[in-house]
């Protein structure tokens, strides 16, 4: 199968904190909740979480990136969801919409910057 992405995406687990922008009760009572990136691109994200969101939910995503020790956040939209594990973690595609430039800079710089050495 060929790669149809234009941007490189980076396979790594980053910690993410979510809001919803959403009118459904059911996932905005739950507040803030966590996920895991599983790869991460100039125009998006794949994250594994235990809540189901409905494809076009606004969300505000923290993204506590690991190589780049940077927090940014983003807004963005849920492109695609896939069922894992019986229903109890969900694959969700993100797209980011209305990214600040500051915010692609620091994607840019995590993606293709060097690792820092601690």
């Amino acid at each position: 199968m060929n790669e149809k992405r234009k941007e490189r995406r980076l396979n790594e687990e980053n910690k993410v904190t979510i809001s919803v922008f959403s009118k459904d009760k059911s996932i905005h009572a739950k507040g803030n909740f966590f996920a895991l990136t599983k790869d991460i691109s100039l125009n998006g994200l794949k994250i594994h979480t235990d809540v189901k969101l409905d494809i076009d939910t606004v969300l505000k995503i923290e993204i506590a990136l690991a190589k780049s020790k940077k927090l940014i956040s983003v807004i963005g939209r849920v492109k695609w969801v896939a069922q894992l594990y019986d229903g109890e973690v969900f694959e969700t595609g993100v797209e980011f919409v209305d990214t600040p430039p500051d915010r692609v800079l620091s994607l840019l710089d995590h993606l293709y910057g060097e690792k820092k050495n601690n």
